[in-house]
This record gives C-alpha cells, sequence and structure tokens, in this order.
C-alpha cells in the first residue's frame, strides 16, 4: 500500500475545504433570489430570439450590428460568423431591430411576435449592398482566409478544383497546407492531429480518412482550429497547450448525402493492397465505415493511403527523399513536405522495413430525439512488420569517444482494439452532461537478433544478443462532464471526472554472449528473462467557474486535482543451460508510488465580443505536488512536496478579419520520475547501473510563443510569422559515470541524476504564399530555424551542446492550363551540433530539387510523374550521397472520374538508399535500414457519391453554427 505523511493529507484537507468554499458560493447565488410570497410580483416572462443575416447570394453576412429596442429593452450584438445573431432574457414580444453593416444598407424593421412563445426564430434578414462604385476596384465579399480567436478559416469556394475531387486536392490549393501522400496535414509548420466535420469529430478522427474520401464539391469552408478540449468548447476556460485539429464545414445545400470509395491493387514483389470507404452525411448525423488491407515498404516509395487524389490517383507513391533527404526538402512527390527542423538529416515516411497490415474502423453519430445525441467508434488493426537497421554511433566522454556498432534484425506484431462511446444530453435550456467510456486492447510479440561492437575510450566489448518479448495492456477509463448555466448570459459552471486504469504485462527473454579484446571466445554469457506487470490508475478531477463582469470581459476560476498511481514490478531471472529458472533478487525491482498534483487557477479575460479588436488573459496558476512511494524490494520510502507558482498570459490584437498577432506565455512543472529520484542503485541491467537522487528538484519551463497572420485579400498574399522560445529551470539529465577497476579497465556505466540550469531553445518560421492569375500560380516560400542549447553531464563534468537547424524551401505550383500541372520544389538544409566535450563538429548539408506534376490527355487520360535529385555532405554512412528518384504512372478515368485504373512504377533507376543521422547531446547515431526500392503496381478505384442539401423543420428556415453545426 501507498504510504502518506501527514503534509499529503494537510494538502488533501485544503483543496477539500477550497472545494467546498467555491460549491458554497454557488450555492449562495442560488438563495440569493427570493421565494415567491403572496406579495411578491410574478417575475417578467422572458424569451429568447434569434435569426440570421444574409446577403444576396444567401450567405450569412458576420459581424452586422443588430439592435433590439422596445418599451422594456435596449439590446445590442452583432452576428456570428455564419451571420446568426440571438438575444437571451427579452422582456417584451414587440420591438423594433436595426441592421447595420458597412457595405450594406441599413435596415430598421418592427416586429410583433406572440408574448406566450418563450423561443422566437425570426424569419432570415437579407440585406442588399450599398451601390457604390471604387473606380473599379472590385471587393469580393468575405476574404479567402479570415483569422479568428484561435481559428483560420479558408472560403472553398474561392480555389479551383477538377470535378469528382477529394478534399486533399482543395487543401493543396490552400495557402500555409501541405498534404502528403500518407493523408498527413500540416499548417503553417504545425501537424494537424484530428478531423472534424461541422464541428463533430469524424471517422473517429482519422485525418487521412477524412481528407482523402470525402469530396470536395461538399465543402464550405475549411477551419485550422487550436483545441483545448472539450471542457474548454463549452466553459471558454483554456488550460494547457492546444492541439491542431481540421473543421471541415460542408455547404447547407451538399450537407446530406451516400458516398463510397472502393480501391484494389496488386504488384511486383508480392505487393498487394485494397480499401474500402463508405459514409453517410445527414446534417449532424453522420456514419463512417473504413476497411484496409496491404503489405507497404516502409519508408521507400510508401503509397501510404491508397485513395491518392480523386478516381484513385495516387499521385507519386510517396515522399521518397532518398539518401540525406532533410525535413525541408520535399519529396520526389507531394508526400515530401514536412517543414519541421530538427535533428534529423534524413527524414523518411517510415522507419525502413517491411509491414503487413490491416485495419477496420466504424463511427456512428446521431441525434436520438430532441435532447440527446450518441457517437460511437470502433477500431482494430494489427501490424506485422520486419526491419533490417544498421547503425553506427559515437559516445562522447571525457575519457574519448566510444565507437559502437549494431546490425539488428526485428519482427514486430501487434494488434489493437479501440471502442468509445459519446452521450450527450441537453436536460434543460440551462443544463448539460456527458459521458464518455472507452476500452482499449493492445498487444504485442516481437523478436530480434542483433550484434553490437564497441571500442575506444578504454573498451573493447562485442555482443551477440536474440531478445523475444511479448506484451499485452488492457485500458479502461471514462469522462464525465456536467455544466449548468445560469439566467445571468455567460455565467456558468462545470464539472469532470476522468479515470483511467491499465494493466500491462510484458515478458522480455534475453540471450546475450559479451566478447572482449577480440577473443572469438565469449567473455561472459548471460540469459534471462524479465517479467514486468505495471498497474496505472489515474483520476481527475476539475471544477470551473465563470462569473461575467462586463458585456466584454468575465472573471474564470478553474481548479483541478490529478492522481497518478503506480503498482510496478519487474522480476528478473537467470535461465541456464537446462532451462532452469532461478530469480535474481539484486535485477528484480518492486515499488509503488503515486502523484498527486493541484491546479488552481484565477483568470481575468478580456474581450468576448466578435467586434473586439484586443483580447487577453491575465491570472495565475497554483501547483502544488505530492510525489509518494515505497520501493519493496529495497524497503525504502519516498515523500516529496513541492508547490509553483505559474502564470497565465494570452494576448491577441485583431487588426481586421484577415490580420492578426498573438502572443501566449506558459509554464509548466514537472517532478522527477520515482526512479529518478531513489538513492539506491538499480543493477538489473549490470553494464548500466542507475542510482538515483533524492535531491533533485522539480523541472520547470518556461515558454513564450508569438505569432502574426496577415492576408491581404485584393493581392491574395498571405504571410505567417511564428518565433517561440523555452527556458528551462533545473532540467533533469543523465551524469553517465564510468567505473574501472584497478587495472584501469572498464567494469560498467553509471547514470546518475543532476539538476542543471542553461538549457533553452530558440526557433521561428515564416510562410508566404503569393497567388496570380486567379489561383493558376502559387508561389509559396518558407523557411524556419531551430537552436537548442543543451545541457548534460559525463563523468561529473558539464557540457553544452550547441545545435543549429536552418531549412528554406520555396515551391510554387503552376496550373496554367485544365491539362497541365507542375510543381517544382527546392530546399536547403543545414544541420550543425556542437559539443564542448567532443572536438567533432557535425555539419550536414543537404540541397534537395525537387518536381511532380501530371499531363491531362483528352480529359481522362493522365501522365504523372515525380522525380527527387539529393546532394547530401556530412553524413559518414553515406554510400550514393547523390541519389536520383524517379516515379512515373499512367491513369485512365471513366465515368467522370468517378472510376479509375493505374499502373505505377517507383523508383525507376533503383537509386533509393536510406540513412538516418540523430544527434542528441553526447551521441550522434547514423543508421541504414532494409529497403524494397524499384517495383510496380496496378490499381483499380471506383467513387460512388450523391449529395442533397439539408432542409428545416417545422417549417423553421436552417440555422448554423460557426463551426457548422446545425441547430
Amino acid at each position: 500500500m501507498i504510504k502518506r505523511n501527514s503534509r499529503a493529507k494537510k494538502l488533501s484537507l485544503f483543496l477539500a475545504f477550497s472545494l467546498a468554499i467555491v460549491i458554497s458560493c454557488c450555492h449562495s447565488i442560488y438563495a440569493q433570489v427570493p421565494a415567491r410570497g403572496k406579495n411578491v410580483p410574478p417575475p417578467l416572462a422572458l424569451r429568447e430570439i434569434s435569426g440570421i443575416v444574409k446577403d444576396s447570394t444567401d450567405l450569412g453576412v458576420p459581424g452586422v450590428t443588430v439592435r433590439l429596442t422596445s418599451e422594456k429593452d435596449t439590446l445590442i450584438t452583432s452576428s456570428n460568423s455564419d451571420g446568426i445573431f440571438v438575444f437571451k432574457n427579452v422582456k417584451q414580444a414587440t420591438y423594433t431591430m436595426s441592421f447595420t453593416m458597412m457595405g450594406y444598407k441599413q435596415q430598421v424593421n418592427k416586429y410583433k411576435q406572440n408574448d406566450a412563445v418563450p423561443r422566437i426564430v425570426m424569419d432570415p434578414i437579407v440585406l442588399q449592398p450599398m451601390a457604390n462604385t471604387l473606380n473599379e476596384v472590385v471587393v469580393n465579399g468575405t476574404p479567402s482566409i479570415t483569422y479568428k480567436t484561435d481559428t483560420v478559416e479558408y472560403k472553398a469556394s474561392d480555389y479551383i478544383v477538377r470535378e469528382n475531387a477529394t478534399v486533399d486536392e482543395l487543401l493543396k490549393k490552400m495557402e500555409g497546407m501541405e498534404v502528403g501522400n500518407d493523408g498527413t496535414l500540416i499548417h503553417q509548420g504545425n501537424n494537424i492531429t484530428k478531423a472534424k466535420i461541422n464541428g463533430k469529430t469524424y471517422a473517429g478522427g482519422d485525418v487521412a480518412a477524412a481528407i482523402q474520401n470525402l469530396p470536395a464539391e461538399i465543402v464550405d469552408k475549411i477551419q485550422i482550429v487550436d483545441d483545448y478540449g472539450d471542457q474548454a468548447a463549452r466553459t471558454g476556460i483554456k488550460d494547457g497547450d492546444p492541439e491542431k485539429i481540421l473543421n471541415i464545414v460542408t455547404r447547407t445545400d451538399k450537407s446530406v448525402g451516400n458516398s463510397a470509395n472502393i480501391n484494389a491493387g496488386a504488384g511486383s514483389n508480392e505487393r498487394y493492397e485494397s480499401s474500402l470507404f463508405g459514409t453517410r452525411l445527414n446534417g449532424n448525423q453522420n456514419l463512417s465505415l473504413n476497411l484496409r488491407l496491404n503489405n507497404t515498404v516502409n519508408g521507400v516509395a510508401n503509397t501510404g493511403a491508397l485513395t491518392g487524389d480523386s478516381g484513385g490517383n495516387a499521385n507519386g507513391g510517396g515522399g521518397n527523399r532518398g539518401n540525406g533527404g532533410n525535413n525541408g526538402g520535399g519529396g520526389a512527390g507531394r508526400g515530401g513536405n514536412n517543414t519541421g527542423g530538427g535533428n534529423n538529416a534524413n527524414s523518411n515516411s517510415g522507419s525502413g522495413g517491411t509491414t503487413n497490415s490491416g485495419a477496420s474502423a466504424f463511427s456512428y453519430r446521431d441525434q436520438i430525439g430532441k435532447k440527446v445525441r450518441i457517437n460511437t467508434n470502433y477500431r482494430y488493426n494489427y501490424s506485422n512488420v520486419n526491419s533490417l537497421n544498421s547503425s553506427i554511433s559515437e559516445i562522447y566522454t571525457t575519457n574519448g569517444t566510444i565507437f559502437s556498432t549494431n546490425e539488428s534484425e526485428r519482427d514486430n506484431n501487434t494488434k489493437n482494439h479501440n471502442f468509445n462511446f459519446e452521450l450527450e444530453a441537453d436536460i434543460d435550456s440551462n443544463n448539460f452532461l456527458r459521458i464518455t467510456p472507452e476500452i482499449t486492447l493492445s498487444s504485442s510479440n516481437s523478436n530480434s537478433n542483433s550484434s553490437i561492437g564497441q571500442s575506444g575510450a578504454l573498451i573493447t566489448q562485442n555482443q551477440l544478443g536474440i531478445n523475444m518479448g511479448k506484451n499485452t495492456r488492457p485500458n479502461i477509463g471514462a469522462t464525465v462532464f456536467y455544466q449548468h448555466i445560469f439566467n445571468k448570459p455567460r455565467r456558468n459552471f462545470s464539472i469532470q471526472f476522468n479515470f483511467n486504469t491499465s494493466n500491462q504485462e510484458s515478458d522480455q527473454e534475453r540471450n546475450t554472449k559479451f566478447y572482449k579484446d577480440n577473443i572469438n571466445e565469449p567473455d561472459s554469457l548471460v540469459h534471462r528473462l524479465i517479467e514486468r506487470r505495471n498497474l496505472t490508475s489515474n483520476y481527475r478531477g476539475s471544477f470551473t467557474y465563470v462569473e461575467p463582469i462586463a458585456a466584454n470581459s468575465q472573471i474564470e476560476f478553474n481548479a483541478q486535482l490529478n492522481y497518478n498511481g503506480y503498482d510496478n514490478r519487474a522480476i528478473t531471472s537467470n535461465i541456464d543451460a537446462s532451462e532452469n529458472r532461478s530469480v535474481v533478487d539484486s535485477l528484480s525491482n518492486i515499488y509503488d508510488y503515486s502523484f498527486t498534483q493541484a491546479r488552481i487557477a484565477l483568470n481575468y479575460r478580456y474581450g468576448l465580443s466578435n467586434t473586439s479588436k484586443v483580447r487577453f488573459s491575465l491570472g495565475v496558476t497554483g501547483v502544488p505536488a505530492v510525489l509518494s512511494g515505497t520501493k519493496v524490494s529495497l524497503g525504502t520510502t519516498t515523500n516529496r512536496n513541492s508547490f509553483n507558482l505559474i502564470p497565465i498570459a494570452r494576448f491577441q490584437y485583431q487588426f481586421s478579419k484577415t490580420h492578426s498577432l498573438q502572443a501566449n506565455y506558459s509554464g509548466s512543472a514537472k517532478e522527477p520520475s520515482f526512479d529518478q529520484i531513489q538513492p539506491v542503485r538499480d543493477v538489473s541491467n549490470p553494464q548500466n547501473t542507475i542510482v538515483g537522487n533524492p535531491d533533485l528538484k522539480v523541472t520547470f519551463n518556461h515558454s513564450l510563443n508569438l505569432n502574426y497572420n496577415n492576408y491581404i485579400a485584393n493581392h491574395k498574399l498571405n504571410y505567417s510569422v511564428n518565433a517561440n522560445g523555452t527556458l528551462i529551470d533545473n532540467a533533469v539529465v543523465s551524469n553517465i559515470v564510468q567505473i574501472f577497476n584497478n587495472n584501469n579497465q572498464l567494469l560498467r556505466n553509471e547514470t546518475r541524476y543532476v539538476n542543471m540550469n542553461g538549457g533553452y531553445r530558440l526557433g521561428g518560421n515564416y510562410s508566404v504564399s503569393k497567388q496570380l492569375n486567379d489561383r493558376k500560380y502559387n508561389l509559396s516560400l518558407s523557411g524556419n530555424v531551430s537552436y537548442n542549447h543543451g545541457v548534460s553531464m559525463s563523468n561529473n563534468i558539464e557540457s553544452i551542446t550547441r545545435t543549429w537547424n536552418i531549412t528554406e524551401r520555396f515551391g510554387p505550383r503552376i496550373t496554367p492550363n485544365e491539362w497541365l500541372e507542375v510543381n517544382p520544389n527546392v530546399s536547403y538544409n543545414i544541420t550543425k551540433s556542437e559539443n564542448t566535450i567532443s572536438p567533432n563538429v557535425i555539419n550536414t548539408k543537404t540541397l534537395a530539387l525537387n518536381i511532380d506534376g501530371r499531363f491531362y490527355l483528352w480529359q481522362s487520360l493522365i501522365i504523372g510523374y515525380n522525380g527527387s535529385k539529393n546532394f547530401v555532405s556530412g553524413i559518414n554512412a553515406n554510400i550514393t550521397s547523390n541519389p536520383l528518384v524517379i516515379n512515373a504512372y499512367l491513369q485512365k478515368e471513366f465515368w467522370k472520374r468517378r472510376a479509375s485504373i493505374t499502373f505505377q512504377a517507383f523508383d525507376i533507376l533503383q537509386q533509393n538508399n536510406f540513412v538516418n543521422l540523430n544527434v542528441t547531446d553526447l551521441v550522434k547515431t547514423e543508421t541504414r535500414t532494409n529497403a524494397l526500392s524499384r517495383y510496380f503496381m496496378l490499381r483499380a478505384n471506383v467513387r460512388l457519391q450523391k449529395w442533397t442539401g439539408a432542409k428545416g423543420r417545422n417549417g423553421r428556415q436552417i440555422m448554423r453554427r460557426g463551426d457548422g453545426s446545425f441547430y
């Protein structure tokens, strides 16, 4: 059992007391409402009035100032991004409304509604444009790109794609978007992690499934959203760092329909693939089915998902950067588009080797009655991966450099099941409930053979090893969220509870032979079985309260309590020649511990109106924490307390709908792990003893992020700049100490832990897109730079690692007419790293020349190609520094691009080589992986679809929220 001291109990009592005070305050708010008595007049009947403002093209007009006046009311609001406005707590049903918007004629209308109706939905208001002519300057309504709070929005109708195109083709036309052949999506250098449609998670959030299968013709808007989680979306209180998600807003007249996409392919070297995707959309209802079965080549001419472009145009077949291709270099085809920096001089689309895999996914979302919505998802996938790896490492120590070679073959088979169910209920107009249970089951089996040799720095040793392992991990969790909305606008509180428990069991058998000083006979033999059992329990409770203090500002309170409990054991047994087992106590480890952390935040937020140019948040978060545990195998106990104050600071200035500046500060505290603070020796690995440090302090990160975005609509010019920096206080670093005997022979390495200051990271990136001649020519220039000032230690001597990574890329997209598409790009990457301990300076340079394109002949025959030529220096393991990788395909389309047959050839010149360079503080590693190079594929694709418009109910006009969801 986990032991707790009196300080932990006091902390728990303090948090419980704080929560009780908040709940009693909420109760007092209710208590302030007087009970109705004989002499108390009945309250006024209040009502909600809503409507939509449109222009003459039937599109919603955002930012319209709407004023409602009557004998008892004077209310002002503005329409949201979809033209919708809402007034709550209106006292009288006879009123006058005025609608004012620059560029449109003002309207003033009088209304007399039914006084007994509590919720009034008005007929659409249609604004007429003002007849002003500005010397042949044409203003085309809403700009193509709009920057909002936490959202970048693209108007799909401004980007022209071919008939029956898919969403990924549409995204490729948009500024700042980079789409990989495997369905990955990057926006302004940030990875997109989840997909939604009309504000609701689609196909389990699978980005590739959404953009490679949904047709472009149904899209009204593309939104890139900073998502802080479901609780933040309901309450408006943001905590932590957001993830970038894609939200596809459908056209109202294309929001109901069915679509199916069927693919099959076979090729040389026993390559095969097949997939089936089907979907049904009906407003907020959606259903999707995704089945896939294939074998693939990781990192080499990998086609990614099978759908490719519309009609099955798997254009290019992968982002093959060739040997030494870099993160900024792009690829031979459209897969090569990662703009991030990093230390990898070669960024493949896989890790090398071959994979046999299959997957199935089913999701269903619907409205059950008027108040209940459900969303269910089930996913199953398996993969069998075989890989051959050859690596050379340099490990820098104060006694010299250790050179290590590693040759390995590995097979890894995994299976995963995941089921989750979401139930949302609008209990009434003031109360909301969401319940989300989830079950996951994962299992894997692996085996590997390895040969490791080490020399230098007073060590000469070789190892031959065989490892076999199996791992199973069931996981059960659930989330319960409740929100109450008061009659006073924006006042609300919410409670959320999460729990998650998992039990991981893994067995690993190691059979290793050690050789020293080039002697043929083994110096020692190790044959062991390591049995691990890890039980993890996570509980989280949170409470939020919002109190408006003015029309444009509010106070936000957020309290959280997180508990993580761990029960771990690793039993090591020696296996003799007769396969008998004997437990080795000194190599076994049994311990349990818990980490409890609270977060109490008070924040002032300004800028809630749609018309606010300035938005900011200021506040502070207190973070008390307790880490306690027991190491049963050694009889030791640990208990630690900490407290941190973290500022809250967010700022945004909205120059206009297309021009914004944002600055965010975030701070995070991270406790050392349990093993890092245990003051005992862990000798489960006799070659590397681990010794904890009970005096370690909490690591604290200070991070500042600046974003500047501007879209000049009249010139179709978009540019964005990002700058970020992180300062690390009390970083926990490893201090590897070499232990020698009296004869100056190395006995073992000993890993110790210390706190170090002086570490920081700086980075920035920019993106400039200029479109010409009605978007037939798109010029794109982007770049990034990062600098990492890392601190480390070896043999008790401090060292500094300075790493620079600079990437520049120019990639125009050229579509001068309907039959030609050419997309060249050139990039240059520099990675430089030096360490104060090592005399060596790592300096790699890569120039990557890439081109891809298509010829359309007779509207239905397509010839596609892509090529990559890389010039690399600075990677010692290079065999071919300048590979030329060429892929090509021939495609015939049928039935207005609803079907196609494609023949593809990959790496025609058979020059694909892959060497990966990875640099950390004191280690440099070059890895070469096995790869199938040239091969051929024949594919067939059929796409069926039919779409119609959504219809209003009970004679009401269709109304939608800003994320596209239907009222």
